[in-house]
């Protein structure tokens, strides 16, 4: 573990034991990361979108360090909840959005592009995603904790099987799977 995973590790146990100050000095340890997470993700919203990065970045951390329950482990526990956070904020964003239009200010993503699955085809707004995540989750909750993450988070295989305590092969072949199964609910979705 390098000396800032360390750090973030020490200020995030510290935060948990209500510490104020442990969450002033991780905003700055995080917030590149955090940052990185949000432009990825935003980087697929409409030119004229009016959420803007550092402001995903803010209100994630806001809403996580709010977070009274949480038992922080770790840097790769943080950015996993961070990943689940702005996924949150992203499709409240969209259905706020698509209520003020009456559906029309629903936000497409290039989901099949970003999941590597095809190329060239319609994108899916977020809340569809979103629906189509709760949905895995429900038949594999650890399939969906794995597209949210390498999707939402950005996080690396790697990364992603120390969050979720199994192996990169495990990852991988979640991430294949729920890769199969969200293309066939899109093709399905498509065909109807």
């Amino acid at each position: 573990m390098d000396d800032q995973q360390g750090e973030t590790t020490r200020l995030l146990l510290e935060a948990c034991q209500g510490q104020r100050a442990a969450l002033e000095a991780l905003l700055p340890l995080v917030y590149d990361q955090l940052k990185a997470i949000a432009v990825q993700r935003l980087r697929n919203e409409r030119r004229d979108h009016t959420l803007q990065p550092t402001a995903l970045v803010h209100e994630a951390f806001l809403r996580m360090v709010d977070q009274s329950r949480v038992q922080w482990q770790n840097r790769a526990h943080f950015c996993a909840v961070a990943a689940s956070m702005m996924r949150r904020i992203l499709v409240d964003h969209a259905r706020h959005r698509a209520a003020e239009k009456r559906g029309a200010g629903r936000r497409d993503v290039p989901l099949l592009e970003t999941l590597g699955l095809a190329k060239g085809r319609n994108p899916v707004d977020i809340v569809a995603l979103d629906d189509l995540l709760k949905e895995l989750s429900r038949l594999n909750e650890r399939h969906a904790r794995v597209v949210e993450l390498r999707f939402f988070g950005g996080l690396t295989v790697e990364e992603t099987a120390h969050t979720l305590d199994v192996s990169p092969a495990t990852v991988k072949n979640d991430w294949r799977t729920a890769r199969a199964w969200l293309l066939t609910q899109l093709s399905d979705h498509d065909a109807g």
